[in-house]
């Protein structure tokens, strides 16, 4: 059975930095675009980062200059590098992916989540 696994998540205080981690457990034939949303208590979830499997990525502007987002194709995992956090970064952030897992069919995959708080 095909998942995304999260880790990284947790407490940090402003201004600091976290890493999170998503890796794809089970076989799959390829990983396509991968990315990282979050979802804060009573708001909709909304994108964060996305990148292709060619390594070309795009953020959400309330975290450039501020958000990493990487990818090891030969371990199918993605990185998100989280800097100069700030108490709105506070939610539960899902590792996202677009995964084959033949030749020709690919489906939507999510992982279960992982909180991140922010506090003073």
């Amino acid at each position: 059975q095909v998942q995304l696994v999260e880790s990284g998540g947790g407490l940090v205080q402003i201004g600091g930095s976290l890493g999170l981690s998503c890796a794809v457990s089970g076989t799959i034939f390829s990983a396509n675009a991968m990315a990282w949303y979050r979802q804060a208590p009573g708001k909709q979830r909304e994108l964060v980062a996305i990148i292709t499997r060619d390594g070309a990525s795009s953020y959400a502007d309330f975290v450039k200059g501020r958000f990493t987002i990487s990818r090891d194709n030969a371990n199918n995992t993605i990185h998100l590098q989280m800097n100069s956090l700030e108490p709105e970064d506070t939610a539960v952030y899902y590792c996202y992916g677009q995964l084959q897992t033949s030749r020709t069919y690919a489906n939507a995959y999510w992982g279960q989540g992982t909180q991140v708080t922010v506090s003073s």
